[in-house]
């Protein structure tokens, strides 16, 4: 059986899914591939891949409403979503993290660049965290299920996008400790991904809209601490 990641490729362009797929395949990853948002959706749940790349710009389902159904389905919890985009646009890329992707690629592509940011991605999805071994976390009314991916407040349930998860995960690891953004970048992104300036204010965002404003408090110029 071949054990290397699984790797799927969603794009209306064919010139584009082949380029990806050989520098891919020349790596020794598995790739298959989708030519619309639809087709991808079905090719997800056929293979069950490790990695998803994902066009932004489709047509019949662009890849954000892609990724906003990947993440309500439980099967693709551990799944990582980099989104496709030729824009550099703000709002692209805050769509695309909005809905749950792990990170972005802007075309064109360079290859050693895609190959090192899928590595890159494929070892921190598979990374634990090295800060402690507690598995649940009790924080005031919070409950954070690390094996779960679970998130309670008292009884309530509360949805989280992974790397929402993650970086509230990390900010109530010590209540009180302000987290610069260099260090949440470490922790949840690493140093080896790419992304934007823009990504933790986002993240932070969707927290607080979730939990409510009062448990995560910004430090100005400095980062973020969680209170209870």
């Amino acid at each position: 059986m071949n054990d290397n990641p699984q790797i799927l490729v969603v794009d209306d362009e064919p010139d584009i899914l082949e380029f990806v797929k050989y520098n891919l395949q020349k790596e020794g990853f598995r790739v298959s591939t989708a030519e619309n948002g639809l087709a991808g959706l079905q090719e997800a749940r056929r293979v069950k891949p490790d990695l998803i790349i994902l066009d932004i710009m489709m047509p019949e389902m662009d890849g954000v409403e892609v990724c906003r159904q990947l993440r309500s389905d439980a099967l693709f919890d551990n799944t990582v979503v980099a989104f496709l985009t030729a824009r550099d646009e703000d709002y692209s890329q805050i769509a695309a993290l909005d809905v749950g992707g792990d990170d972005y690629i802007t075309k064109p592509i360079r290859p050693r660049v895609l190959v090192s940011r899928v590595n890159a991605l494929l070892r921190r999805s598979g990374r634990k965290d090295a800060d402690d071994g507690m598995e649940i976390i009790t924080a005031g009314d919070l409950t954070i299920d690390k094996e779960r991916i679970l998130v309670l407040r008292g009884a309530e349930k509360i949805e989280l996008a992974k790397k929402e998860f993650e970086l509230l995960g990390l900010l109530v690891s010590k209540p009180g400790k302000v987290f610069t953004r260099e260090e949440i970048f470490n922790k949840i992104w690493g140093t080896d991904v790419i992304v934007g300036n823009r990504t933790i204010d986002v993240h932070i965002r969707k927290l607080r809209e979730k939990l409510g404003s009062d448990y995560i408090k910004t430090i100005k110029g400095v980062g973020y601490k969680y209170e209870f």
